[in-house]
C-alpha cells in the first residue's frame, strides 16, 4: 500500500512540474525561445521519467533546473516567480543534490544581489536548507551570508522577514549536529563538569587547543560535516558580535551587535548539549564567548549615574546601551545557568560584576536588569549551593554567595535610607510635600476610604514603595530583560527595584530550604516537626556556609521589609522566610543567627516601647510615659515627632489598623499603685504573633534558650489581648470589654480563635522534646505562674496563661506522666487553694482536666490492668474533694463524670471509691450537685455493670435507691427507678456470668429470714425487689408510681430466674407486707385539697393525698394480681399457696368494696387477671359436646377425680369472693333512701367489669355449678341490671343508637347467661335442672321492655327524658329484645327436655309475651311487639305438637294462648297517625301470619285440641272476617285502618274448615264450655244465637290414627252469624247510598260492599260443592234470603256510575244464585221462612228467621 501510494505522489509531482513548464513555457515563448527550448526538453525528459516508473526524478534534475536557471537569469519579475515556484517543487521533492543545491544557490545570490524577488528568495533558501542536508561548506555560508545581508536592507518586510529566516536557518545549522550526534554517538567529544582548563597546547581526547586558539576559515578535522559547518558559522557570529571581521561567512559586509547577542543567546539556549559534547565548542564558549562577554561588561561598570557626564572618562561609545546591557546580560544569565560547570571561573568574574550592577550610584534601569537576573539564580537552589561550594568555601576565594545576599541587603536599605526622589511621589498630587503628621494612604496618593483595597507597599520612614509586581513562589518573572525592542533606557517605575529584591531575598531562603531539606521539602513555613534532617558530614558543611554566608544580609534586609511591610500577605511570605531560615540556623545548631532571628520575630509582635521593656529587660515604665493615646492614632490626629520612639511608633501605628487596645501586664517589678497606659496592637503585631507561634510550634526542638523569650512574650501579648483561657488550657476571647480590659476591633475578633488554637497546638508540640527540654518547658511555666500567683496575693488580677499552658503541656505529654505528674500536680494543688477565686477556679480546672486525660491516654503498660498507675492518677482528684468550696465539689463530680464516659471501662480497681464519692449526696446538698452525681450513677449503671466487681452491685442498687428516695429534685427519683430497672436487666442478662462469681458473703449482703440457703444470685435480686418495695410507699405519689410499675415489671420479667424457694421471701417479705402497708396508708390518707403550689395544675381525680394512694392501691394490687397470673405455676408449688391466694382474694374482696371507683375497679380487673390466667395444671380442659356424656349424678364430674382438692378449693373460695361482692354492691338502699347520691351506688365499669368476671370464673366452677348457685347468680345479674346510672355520665355509657345497642353491663350480663346457657344445652344432663330458672330469669329480663326495674325506692328518671333527678335509668329495650331472642333460641335447643316440658316453659313464655302483644303500639319501641309475636310464633311451632303429645302438661297453656291471639290480633292499640300505608301492609301481614298459623298447625288438629280452644279461635277467625263491617262510626275508621287482607284471610279459613260434623269437635266439652262457647259467640256477633248445647253431637269416634277431615268447615253458628253480619251490611250500604245523593261513599265503604259480595259468592260456590247432607236447609233459606237485598244494592248504585270492582262483585254473586231460584231436590219441601220445623232428614231443629233473617 505505501508503495502504491508513494507511485501515485511521484505520478502527480510529474504532473505538476509538467504543467508548471508549460506555464514557463509558455511564459517565454516570444521574448526568451531558447529558455522554450529548454522547457520543452525539460517537458520531454519529465513525460519520459513518468512513463518509466523504474527512472526517478532525480537522475533528470540538472536537465529541469537548466531553464529554471535561464529563466531566473531574466531577472523578468513574473518569470522569476514561476522559475522559484518550480525550484521550491522539486526542493519539497528531495531531488536536489549538492551539485544542484550549489547552482540554487548560485542562481539566488544572482537574485539576492539584483534585489528581484526577495521574499520569495528567502522562502526558497529556508526550503534548500531545512530540507536538503546536502548544502553543506561553502554553499551553506553563501546562503546564510545571503540571508544576513538581506536583514540589512532597507524594506521593512523583507528585513523582518530575513531576521526570522536568519534564526530558524542558525537553529537549523545547529539541529543537524544535534541529528548527527544522534547517529554517531560521541566517543571522546563529552566534557563534564569540573574540566581542567588547558593552558598549554597539550591535546585532550584528540582535540588540540592550541590549533583552536588561531582563527581559520577551516573547521578542525576531528569534527564531522554538519558540526563543523555549525562550529565555524558560531566562531563568525562571535566575530561579527566583537565587531571583528568573519572567517567563514564571507561577504557578510555589516551585522549589528544587538542581533548577533541575540543569535548567541538563541543557539546557547537551545543547544546546550553541542557545547556539552564537542570540546571545540566548549573551547569557543569558553575562550571567545566570555572573552566577549567581560568586554562587552567594561562600559557598563565604568559608568557612574551619580558623577557628572562631564568628568566621565569613557569615551562615547564606551557608555552604557540599554539594548546591549540587556541582551548582555540576557547572555549572562544562559551561561550561569546553562553553563556553570563549564565556567566555573568565569561565572564568578560574571557574578561579581553583576553584583557590582547593584552599587547605589548605578542607573536604575541597570539594578533592574541585574535583580531579575539574579532573581532567576535565586530561584535555583543547585546554582547557589554550586556558588557557596566553588567560592564561599574556598579559603582564598571571594564569598560571592555572601556578596550577592549582602548587596541585596545593602539594596534594600538604600532604598528606604536614601530615597531615590526628592521630588514629590508619583500621584501625589497637591498633597506631596506634606508633613509626616499625615496619613501616608493620602501622603502616597493611595485609594482610600470604603470597599477600596490599597496597593501592597512598603512604608518605611516617610519613603512610600508600592509592591508592583506579582511573581509566584520559585519562578523568575523578566519584564526588562524581555525588552527586546526597545532602543533607550526604560522608565523603571517606583518600587520596582524592592519588589525585586524582595521575591530575590524568598527565594534564596527557600531554596536554601530546599538544598537542607530536599527537593521534596515541604514549603517554607509549613515543615512540621516531622521533618527529619540527618545530612552527612559534607553536606552539613556546605548547608553551615549557606546559612552563616546569609544570614546577615538576609535579616537586615527582611527587618525593614518586614517593618515597611504595608500587605498583609507580603508580610506573611516575609514572616515565613524568617521563620524557615531560623528553624534552618537551629537544625545546624547555629544559636547566633538562630536567636537573631528569633527576637526580630518577637520583637515584631509587640509595639515598640513594648518591645525595649520586655526583651531588653528595662523598666516597664518607659511604655506608660508615651503620651499617645489610643483614640488620637486611631483618628490619625497629628503629633508632634519631637522624640525619636515616638516618631517610630507614630510610623508603625500610622500604616496598621489598631485593632485591639489592651494595658500592659503588671510585673513584679512594678509598685502596686502605678499607673500603665493602653497599649495598641496593630493587625500587622497579630500577623507576626501568629508567625512566632507557628515558629515555635513548628521548630520548638531547635529554640533552646530562646523559649523564655518566647513565652515571655506571649504571656504579654496573650493579656494584651484579653485571652483568657478556657477547658483544655486554650485561649479564648473574654465576653466583655469589662471583663477583658481590652478594646477588641470587629476585625480581630474572628482571629482570636485562630491565635488561640496555634498556642495550643504551640505546647503540644512539646511532647517531642526530650525530658531535659520538657524539664526546662515545665519550670519555666512554672516560675511565671508563681509571679501570677504572688500579683494575685495582692488582689491585682492575675494571668492565667502560665497555668493554662502547663495544664497544655501536661496533657500532651501524658506519654511520660511519671516525670511530670508530680511536679505539675502539686503546684496545680497549690493553685487551687489560692484565696483569688479566678486563680483557684483555674487550679481545680487544671487539676480535673489533667486527670481526666492522664486516665483516657493510653499508657504501657495499659492502665487497665495497673492498679498503682490509678492509684497515682486518681489521687490528686481525691484530694480536690478535702476543699470545701462547693464550686470544687461541683467541678470534681463534673469531672468523675467525664471520667466515667471517657475511661470508665479502664478503672476496675476503682469502683467501690467512685460509688462512694457518688453516694455522698444528700438532701443538704443543692439540687445541681445531686443532679450531677445522679448523672455519674446513671452512667455507671447503664456502662459499667459488666465492670465491677460483683461485690459492688449491692452497693449499685442501694445508690440508686438513694437517689429514688431523695427529695431535692422528683426527676432524679423517677429516673433512679429506672435506672434499677436497668440493673434488674443486667441481672439477666448475665445470669450465668454472675452466678459463677457471686459468693454469700454477710458484709455484702442482707440477711432474708424464713428463707435458709438462699442462693447468692437470688440474695442479688432481693436486694433490689426490697430497695423497691421500700419506695413503692414513698411520700411521692409519682416515686410510688414509678417504683411499683417497676417492681412488677422486673419480677413479671425476670422473676423465673428466682430460686422455687426464693419465692417465699418475694411473697411474704415483699408483696403482702406492701400490700398491707398501702392500704394502711391509703386508708389513713388525708382528704383535704393538696397544695397545688405555684402555677401546676392538678387534676381533680389526684387532688387529695387519698386519692393520690389510691392509685398506688391500684398499682400494688393489680401489680400482684399479675404476679399471680403470670407465675401461677411456680407459685402453686409452694406449699402454703391456697393461704397466699386467700390472702390476695380478701385484698381484692376489700378493695373492691371501696368506695373509691377507681380502686374497686381496679381489684375487679385484678380479679378477672387471675382468672383469666392459664387454667391451673390440675384443671381438665373444656369438654367437647361431641364426645361428653351426662354422668348419672349432677354432683359427681368424671373428670373431678384429677383435680387437686387445693385447686377445687382455691377456685371454690374466688367463687364465692365474687359473689359476695356482687351481693353487696347490688344490694338496693334501704327503703327510706330515695335519692342516689344519699347511697353507694356502683358505676356501670364496675359492674360491666364484675360481669365480665363471670365467664372466665365459670369455666373453673362449672362442672360443681348447681341450681342453688344458679340462683346466686340469678340475684347478682339481676342486681346488676337494675342499677341506675348517674346522670352526668349516662351520655358516656347509654349508646347514641338506643334502638338497636346494648351497654357494655348488658352485654356482659347476657355473655354470662350465654355461657351458663352453653354449658347447659352442651354439657351433661347433670346441668339440665338449671334450664328453667335460666327461661324464668331471661323472660324476666325480656319484660323491662315495657317496664323497667327499680332500684329501691331511689327515684330515677328515663333516660329518654330530662329532670331535675340525677340517676337515670339505662334503656333496657335492646336488652330485653335480645333476652327475649335468647329464649327462642333456648326453647328451640330445649323444648323436648322433660324439665322443660314440666316446668311449663311453653305456657310462662307465651304469658310473657302478652304485655307487649296487648300494647302493640304503645310499647315503648315498635320492635317490641314484633318481636314478641315473632317469638310466639317461633316457640308455638315447636310447642304446639308437643303439647299435643303431653296434653297433661300443657292443659294451662291453650287458655293463655287464646289471650294472647285475642290480644294481639284485636289489640285496642291503635296505630300512630303518622304510620304509612307500606307500615300498615306489613303489619297486617304479620297478623295474617298469625291466622296461618291457626290453619296450619290448630285447626286441622282440632280433635287433639281443646273444644274449648277451637271455640276461641272459631270466634276469633269470625270476628277477623266480619271485622270489617263492624264499625258503624266514621271514626273508628280513621283510628283503625281496614284489615281487608286479614279479614279476607279470616274467612277463608272458615270457609276452609266449614260444615264440621260433631264428631270433629271434642266431645270432652261439657255443657259449662258450651255455656263459655255461646256466650262468646253472642258477644263476638252482637245478639243471641242458637247455643252449642242445642246442637246435638253425634258420638262417632274417628281412628285416632286417621289423619283430620280435610278442611272445608265452619261451624253453623259461625255460617249464620257471618249471614247476619252480611246482611247488615247490604241494608246499610243501600241506606246509606240513598241518603248520599250524588256524593260517592268513602273508599272504605265500597271495598267494604265489595268484600261482603265475594264473601257471598264464595260462600255460594262451596255450599254447593258440598255434599248435600252437610248442609241444613236452614243456611240455605238465610242465603235465599240474602237475594232480595243484593238486588237493592244493584239498585241503590244504579242512580250514579258505581265502581266497576262493585258490579263485576254483584255480577259473580247474581250469577252464583241462578242454581237456586228452585229449591234442591234432595229436599222434601223448601221450608217456609215463617216457620220453624224440625227436619225428618237430618233430625235437626230450624230456627225460623222473621223478614229473611
Amino acid at each position: 500500500m505505501a508503495t502504491s501510494s508513494s507511485e501515485g505522489q511521484a505520478v502527480k509531482m510529474l504532473e505538476a512540474l509538467q504543467s508548471d513548464l508549460k506555464s514557463l513555457c509558455m511564459e517565454t515563448k516570444k521574448r526568451y525561445p531558447h529558455i522554450k527550448d529548454s522547457c520543452e526538453e525539460a517537458i520531454i525528459k519529465v513525460r519520459g521519467a513518468s512513463m518509466n516508473p523504474q527512472s526517478s526524478l532525480s537522475q533528470i534534475t540538472s536537465q529541469v533546473l537548466y531553464p529554471l536557471v535561464q529563466a531566473a537569469e531574466t531577472k523578468d519579475p513574473k518569470i522569476v516567480k514561476l522559475s522559484l515556484s518550480l525550484m521550491q517543487r522539486l526542493i519539497v521533492a528531495a531531488v536536489v543534490d549538492a551539485s544542484s543545491g550549489e547552482h540554487v544557490v548560485e542562481t539566488l545570490w544572482m537574485l539576492m544581489e539584483s534585489g528581484v524577488e526577495e521574499l520569495k528568495v528567502l522562502q526558497t533558501v529556508t526550503l534548500l536548507l531545512t530540507t536538503s542536508p546536502s548544502i553543506q561548506g561553502h554553499s551553506l555560508a553563501k546562503a546564510l551570508v545571503l540571508c544576513f545581508r538581506l536583514h540589512f536592507t532597507k524594506d521593512a518586510t523583507v528585513v523582518n522577514t530575513a531576521s526570522a529566516t536568519v534564526r530558524q536557518l542558525v537553529s537549523a545549522v545547529f539541529e543537524r549536529v544535534v541529528a548527527e550526534d544522534a547517529r554517531h554517538p560521541p566517543s571522546q567529544h563529552h566534557s563534564e563538569v569540573g574540566m581542567v582548563e588547558e593552558e598549554s597546547g597539550a591535546e585532550s581526547g584528540g582535540v588540540n587547543l592550541e590549533e583552536l586558539k588561531v582563527l581559520s576559515a577551516t573547521p578542525p578535522k576531528t569534527l564531522r560535516p554538519a558540526a563543523a559547518d555549525a562550529y565555524l558559522m558560531f566562531q563568525d557570529l562571535v566575530q561579527l558580535v566583537n565587531a571583528d571581521q568573519p572567517l567563514w561567512l564571507l561577504g557578510l559586509t555589516e551585522m549589528t551587535r544587538t542581533f548577533g547577542l541575540e543569535l548567541l543567546e538563541s543557539v546557547l539556549t537551545t543547544f546546550p548539549s553541542v557545547f556539552y559534547n564537542h570540546q571545540e565548542f566548549n573551547f569557543l564558549l569558553r575562550d571567545r564567548v566570555c572573552a566577549l562577554v567581560i568586554k562587552l561588561f567594561s562600559p557598563n561598570i565604568k559608568y557612574r549615574a551619580s558623577v557628572p557626564a562631564s568628568v566621565q572618562q569613557a569615551t562615547p561609545l564606551d557608555k552604557p546601551y540599554f539594548p546591549i546591557a540587556m541582551r548582555l546580560l540576557r547572555l549572562v544569565s544562559v551561561l550561569i545557568q546553562k553553563y556553570y560547570p563549564l565556567l566555573v571561573t568565569q561565572c564568578e568574574i560574571f557574578l561579581s560584576l553583576m553584583v557590582k550592577f547593584l552599587d547605589g550610584d548605578r542607573p536604575m534601569w541597570q539594578r533592574g536588569l541585574a535583580l531579575e537576573v539574579l532573581h532567576k539564580l535565586a530561584t535555583q537552589p543547585s546554582l547557589l549551593q554550586s556558588f557557596c561550594t566553588n567560592y564561599d568555601m574556598k579559603p582564598h576565594s571571594t564569598k560571592i554567595f555572601q556578596d550577592i545576599v549582602n548587596s541585596l541587603g545593602a539594596f534594600v536599605q538604600s532604598l528606604f535610607i536614601s530615597p531615590q526622589s526628592t521630588g514629590p511621589l508619583a500621584g501625589g498630587g497637591a498633597g506631596g510635600g506634606a508633613g509626616q503628621g499625615q496619613s501616608p494612604a493620602l501622603l502616597a496618593g493611595m485609594p482610600v476610604g470604603p470597599g477600596v483595597s490599597p496597593q501592597p507597599a512598603f512604608f518605611y520612614r516617610g519613603v512610600y514603595l508600592p509592591l508592583c509586581v506579582t511573581i509566584p513562589t520559585g519562578q523568575a518573572k523578566s519584564s526588562y530583560l524581555e525588552m527586546l525592542d526597545k532602543l533607550e533606557p526604560p522608565s523603571i517605575p517606583e518600587g520596582y527595584g524592592v519588589s525585586l529584591a524582595y521575591y530575590c531575598l524568598l527565594d534564596i531562603i527557600r531554596s536554601v530550604h530546599l538544598v537542607m531539606m530536599g527537593p521534596n521539602a515541604p514549603a517554607e513555613g509549613n515543615s512540621g516537626v516531622s521533618e527529619q534532617y540527618a545530612p552527612t558530614e559534607e553536606e552539613r558543611k556546605v548547608h553551615e556556609q549557606l546559612v552563616n554566608s546569609a544570614w546577615c544580609g538576609l535579616l537586615a534586609a527582611l527587618t525593614i521589609l518586614l517593618e515597611a511591610c504595608t500587605d498583609e500577605a507580603a508580610t506573611e511570605s516575609i514572616l515565613k522566610a524568617i521563620q524557615t531560615f531560623a528553624s534552618l540556623a537551629g537544625k545546624l545548631e547555629l544559636t547566633t543567627p538562630r536567636d537573631a532571628f528569633i527576637t526580630a520575630l518577637c520583637k515584631s509582635c509587640l509595639p515598640p516601647h513594648y518591645t525595649l521593656t520586655v526583651l531588653n529587660n528595662a523598666s516597664v515604665a518607659a511604655a506608660a510615659s508615651s503620651p499617645a493615646t489610643s483614640s488620637s492614632v486611631t483618628r490619625g490626629h497629628q503629633r508632634s515627632p519631637s522624640q525619636e520612639s515616638q516618631h517610630q511608633y507614630y510610623d508603625a501605628e500610622v500604616r496598621h489598623q489598631v485593632v485591639a487596645v489592651g494595658t500592659a501586664l503588671a510585673t513584679p517589678s512594678l509598685p502596686v499603685g502605678a499607673q500603665q497606659g493602653p497599649v495598641m496592637l496593630t493587625n500587622k503585631n497579630l500577623q507576626c504573633m501568629r508567625a512566632t507561634l507557628s515558629m515555635a510550634h513548628c521548630h520548638g526542638g531547635v529554640l533552646g534558650a530562646a523559649w523564655h523569650l518566647l513565652l515571655t512574650t506571649l504571656q504579654h501579648l496573650v493579656w494584651i489581648l484579653g485571652l483568657k483561657p478556657s477547658t483544655g488550657g486554650s485561649l479564648k476571647a473574654g465576653r466583655s470589654t469589662a471583663e477583658t480590659n481590652a478594646v477588641i476591633t470587629t476585625a480581630v475578633i474572628a482571629d482570636l480563635p485562630v491565635l488561640s488554637s496555634m498556642l495550643s497546638r504551640l505546647f503540644e508540640s512539646s511532647q517531642h522534646l526530650n525530658d531535659v527540654a520538657l524539664h526546662h518547658l515545665i519550670n519555666a511555666l512554672c516560675q511565671l505562674s508563681q509571679e501570677s500567683m504572688e500579683l494575685a496575693y495582692t488582689n491585682r488580677e492575675p494571668s492565667l496563661f502560665a497555668v493554662a499552658k502547663l495544664l497544655e503541656t501536661g496533657v500532651v505529654n501524658l506519654g511520660r506522666v511519671e516525670v511530670l505528674w508530680r511536679p505539675v500536680t502539686n503546684h496545680l494543688l497549690e493553685v487551687c487553694q489560692h484565696p483569688h477565686v479566678r486563680m483557684r477556679e483555674w487550679g481545680v480546672e487544671a487539676v480535673t482536666y489533667l486527670v481526666k486525660a492522664a486516665l483516657t491516654h493510653k499508657h504501657h503498660p495499659p492502665l487497665k490492668d495497673n492498679q498503682k498507675l490509678q492509684t497515682l492518677l486518681l489521687s490528686p482528684l481525691s484530694e480536690v474533694s478535702l476543699v470545701g468550696h462547693p464550686d470544687v465539689r461541683q467541678k470534681q463530680l463534673e469531672s468523675l463524670l467525664h471520667i466515667l464516659h471517657s475511661c470508665g471501662e479502664l478503672l476496675h480497681h476503682g469502683w467501690p471509691l467512685i460509688l462512694n464519692i457518688i453516694g455522698a449526696i444528700n438532701d443538704n446538698h443543692s439540687e445541681h450537685l445531686v443532679r450531677l452525681a445522679f448523672q455519674c450513677l446513671q452512667l455507671v449503671v447503664t456502662d459499667f455493670l459488666p465492670l465491677m466487681p460483683w461485690a459492688c452491685l449491692p452497693l449499685t442498687v442501694d445508690t440508686a435507691a438513694k437517689f429514688g428516695s431523695q427529695t431535692q429534685e422528683l426527676n432524679i427519683s423517677l429516673t433512679a427507678i429506672g435506672l434499677m430497672w436497668n440493673i434488674s436487666d443486667y441481672f439477666y442478662q448475665n445470669q450465668e456470668k454472675l452466678r459463677a462469681s457471686l459468693t454469700s458473703d454477710s458484709q455484702v449482703f442482707p440477711d432474708f429470714p424464713g428463707v435458709p440457703n438462699m442462693p447468692p444470685f437470688d440474695k442479688l435480686w432481693m436486694c433490689l425487689y426490697a430497695r423497691l418495695g421500700d419506695l413503692c410507699v414513698d411520700s411521692r405519689p409519682a416515686v410510688r408510681k414509678s417504683a411499683g410499675q417497676t417492681l412488677f415489671s422486673t419480677i413479671a420479667a425476670h422473676g423465673a430466674l428466682l430460686h422455687h424457694q426464693t419465692w417465699q421471701a418475694v411473697l411474704w417479705q415483699v408483696l403482702f407486707p406492701l400490700l398491707d402497708k398501702v392500704r394502711q396508708l391509703s386508708d389513713s390518707a388525708s382528704t383535704d385539697k393538696v397544695d397545688q403550689g405555684g402555677n401546676i395544675l392538678i387534676h381533680h381525680s389526684r387532688n387529695t393525698q387519698q386519692k393520690q394512694w389510691a392509685e398506688t392501691q391500684v398499682l400494688t394490687l393489680s401489680g400482684v394480681a399479675r404476679v399471680f397470673s403470670t407465675k401461677q405455676k411456680i407459685l402453686q408449688a409452694l406449699g402454703d399457696f391456697p393461704r397466699a391466694w386467700a390472702l390476695l382474694l380478701d385484698f381484692i374482696h376489700t378493695a373492691a368494696l371501696s368506695k373509691s371507683n377507681e380502686v374497686s375497679l381496679a381489684a375487679l380487673k385484678s380479679l378477672q387477671e387471675m382468672l383469666q390466667a392459664g387454667r391451673p395444671s390440675g384443671l381438665p380442659p373444656m369438654p367437647s359436646p361431641a364426645t361428653d356424656v351426662a354422668p348419672a349424678s349432677p354432683q359427681l364430674h368424671p373428670h373431678d377425680s384429677s383435680v387437686p382438692e387445693d385447686a377445687i378449693a382455691n377456685w371454690n373460695t374466688a367463687w364465692k369472693v365474687w359473689h359476695t361482692i356482687g351481693s353487696e354492691v347490688t344490694k338496693p338502699p334501704p327503703d327510706e333512701v330515695t335519692r342516689g347520691c344519699d347511697a353507694y351506688i356502683p358505676s356501670q365499669p364496675f359492674l360491666t367489669a364484675l360481669v365480665h368476671i363471670f365467664p372466665h370464673l365459670y369455666q373453673h366452677i362449672k362442672h360443681r355449678f348447681v341450681v342453688s348457685d344458679f340462683e346466686r347468680l340469678w340475684w347478682v345479674l339481676s342486681g346488676c341490671v337494675s342499677v341506675p346510672v348517674q346522670g352526668d355520665s349516662s351520655p358516656f355509657i347509654l349508646p347514641s343508637f338506643t334502638e338497636v345497642v346494648l351497654t357494655p353491663l348488658q352485654e356482659g350480663v347476657l355473655q354470662a347467661l350465654s355461657a351458663v346457657e352453653k354449658e347447659i344445652t352442651e354439657g351433661g344432663s347433670a346441668s339440665r335442672a338449671m334450664v328453667p330458672p335460666l327461661f324464668t330469669l331471661l323472660l324476666q329480663f325480656s319484660s323491662y321492655s315495657c317496664q323497667a326495674p327499680s332500684y329501691g325506692n331511689v327515684l330515677t328518671r328515663p333516660h329518654t327524658t330530662k329532670g331535675s333527678t340525677d340517676w337515670v335509668t339505662m334503656n333496657f329495650v335492646p336488652f330485653a329484645e335480645r333476652s327475649m331472642s335468647m329464649v327462642v333460641s333456648l326453647y328451640q335447643k330445649t323444648c323436648a327436655w322433660q324439665e322443660v316440658i314440666e316446668a311449663q316453659v311453653l305456657k310462662n313464655i307465651i304469658q310473657a309475651t302478652i304485655t307487649p302483644l296487648r300494647l302493640k303500639y304503645r310499647c315503648p319501641a315498635q320492635t317490641t311487639w314484633k318481636l314478641a309475636i315473632t317469638t310466639l310464633l317461633a316457640v308455638l311451632q315447636e310447642g304446639l305438637q308437643l303439647a299435643r303429645q303431653h296434653p297433661t302438661h300443657f292443659k294451662d297453656m291453650w287458655a293463655v294462648l287464646a289471650t294472647a291471639l285475642d290480644s294481639f290480633l284485636f289489640s285496642n292499640s291503635p296505630p300512630p297517625a303518622n304510620q304509612s300505608s307500606e307500615e300498615a301492609e306489613r303489619d297486617e301481614s304479620i297478623d295474617c301470619q298469625v291466622v296461618e298459623l291457626v290453619r296450619e298447625e290448630i285447626l286441622p288438629y282440632a280433635h287433639a285440641t281443646p273444644s274449648h280452644f277451637i271455640v276461641s279461635v272459631m270466634v276469633l277467625l269470625n270476628k277477623g272476617s266480619i271485622e270489617s263491617a263492624s264499625g258503624t262510626d266514621s271514626a273508628d275508621c280513621e283510628g283503625f285502618k281496614l284489615r281487608e287482607e286479614f279479614a279476607k284471610t279470616c274467612f277463608e279459613t272458615l270457609l276452609q274448615f266449614s260444615l264440621l260434623t260433631p264428631s270433629d269437635f271434642d266431645t270432652t266439652l261439657d255443657n259449662a264450655a258450651r255455656s263459655a262457647a255461646n256466650q262468646a259467640l253472642e258477644a263476638a256477633n252482637g245478639h243471641v244465637t242458637l247455643g252449642l248445647s242445642e246442637v246435638s253431637c253425634g258420638n262417632t269416634e274417628q281412628d285416632p290414627s286417621s289423619t283430620p277431615t280435610p278442611p272445608q268447615v265452619t261451624t253453623k253458628l259461625a255460617v249464620t252469624s257471618l249471614l247476619h253480619r252480611f246482611r247488615e251490611v247490604l241494608v246499610k250500604y243501600v241506606e246509606d247510598e240513598r241518603l248520599s245523593g250524588k256524593c260517592p261513599l268513602p273508599r272504605h265503604r265500597i271495598a267494604e260492599i265489595s268484600f261482603v259480595l265475594k264473601a257471598i259468592a264464595t260462600l255460594l260456590s262451596s255450599l254447593k260443592k258440598a255434599p248435600v247432607e252437610k248442609v241444613d236447609s236452614m243456611t240455605w233459606t238465610q242465603l235465599i234470603g240474602l237475594y232480595p237485598h243484593l238486588v237493592e244494592v244493584g239498585g241503590a248504585s244504579g242512580g250514579h256510575s258505581g265502581s266497576p270492582q262493585l258490579w263485576r262483585s254483584l255480577r259473580e254473586v247474581l250469577l252464583q244464585y241462578a242454581q237456586l231460584l228452585h229449591p234442591p231436590t234432595t229436599s222434601a219441601a223448601a221450608p217456609d221462612p215463617n216457620d220453624n220445623t224440625t227436619n225428618p232428614a237430618t233430625g235437626t231443629t230450624t230456627v225460623g228467621l222473621i223478614n229473611g233473617t
